[in-house]
């Protein structure tokens, strides 16, 4: 996968000019599951610190029930309190996991900073197992940075 082909279309979805954050995050979510064959769910999760709960935003993949996920629980509760990028590549090898799907085999998640700050993450489910490499990171990274800019403004 050529991630530096996907960048400019990454701040293209990112600044269509009247669309909502949540329509522009919607947007995104889609162009990353149609473009890498191996993302199968992409979404995001925003932080409530008061409550040390995330809460699921835009996303494209199956439905899922887990909406509220508490701060320590799952792969996602883990980066909440972490703060850093956590690649699973067997989820059925993971002791704190939280069961989405039986096709769901693998998965990546990489915090987003606003302001130094752990507003929420990127989460994105894989039906192949152990797909995700440093490639992938340091792509979802660039990603988050350019949602950043979003919250700024």
């Amino acid at each position: 996968m050529n991630f530096d082909s996907l960048k400019p279309k990454v701040k293209d979805a990112l600044s269509q000019g009247n669309a909502s954050r949540e329509e522009k995050l919607k947007h995104l979510c889609q162009l990353l599951q149609d473009n890498v064959f191996y993302y199968n769910w992409v979404g995001f999760y925003f932080a409530n610190h008061e409550n040390q709960t995330l809460h699921l935003g835009p996303y494209v993949g199956a439905e899922t029930d887990h909406t509220v996920i508490p701060f320590g629980k799952g792969i996602c509760g883990q980066v909440a309190v972490s703060n850093e990028n956590f690649v699973v590549p067997d989820v059925a090898a993971q002791d704190n996991y939280i069961a989405c799907s039986f096709t769901v085999k693998s998965e990546i998640v990489v915090p987003l900073f606003v302001n130094g700050k752990n507003i929420g993450q990127i989460d994105i489910d894989s039906h192949v197992l152990n797909p995700f490499s440093e490639a992938d990171e340091r792509f979802l990274e660039f990603v988050n940075e350019e949602v950043a800019k979003l919250f700024l403004k």
